[in-house]
């Protein structure tokens, strides 16, 4: 199964952008991620529609940060992406009457939503602010 790396580059780009505290192109973070511009775009996007970034166009455009690192955590993040890769169990719709599926997807689904519980909780108590600070204290 492949994973959904958006949430870790996203924090990446989000916590390199605040430290820079300047515009940076896509261009620009398509190189630090080593991907295209138009990835890029795609992936703020919704960050920009949570209004945790602002673009800007023209000659010295791209993204900023606008919110402090300290008022975003990472669900705010997880939550602007739409919440990639959050359902790893899965289930399955391919015999839809037969009771053994329904009964597996019903133990499935009871899973996931606890570990989801969990992991959002764990999300809403770490901000970017305390990643920037683990960063630079290993450096």
């Amino acid at each position: 199964m492949n994973r959904d790396g958006r949430f870790s580059r996203v924090l990446h780009v989000m916590i390199h952008m605040a430290l820079r505290d300047r515009v940076m192109s896509s261009t620009e973070i398509a190189k630090m991620l080593t991907t295209n511009p138009v990835v890029v775009r795609r992936m703020l996007a919704g960050l920009r529609d949570g209004g945790f970034v602002e673009t800007s166009k023209g000659p010295g455009g791209g993204w900023r940060v606008v919110k402090s690192l300290d008022a975003m955590t990472l669900r705010d993040i997880f939550d602007a992406l739409d919440r990639p890769g959050i359902n790893a169990g899965g289930t399955s719709q391919d015999h839809p009457g037969c009771p053994v599926e329904a009964a597996v997807n019903v133990a499935l689904a009871d899973v996931d939503d606890a570990v989801t519980d969990m992991m959002l909780t764990r999300y809403a108590a770490i901000t970017l602010a305390d990643i920037a600070h683990a960063a630079k204290t290993a450096s």
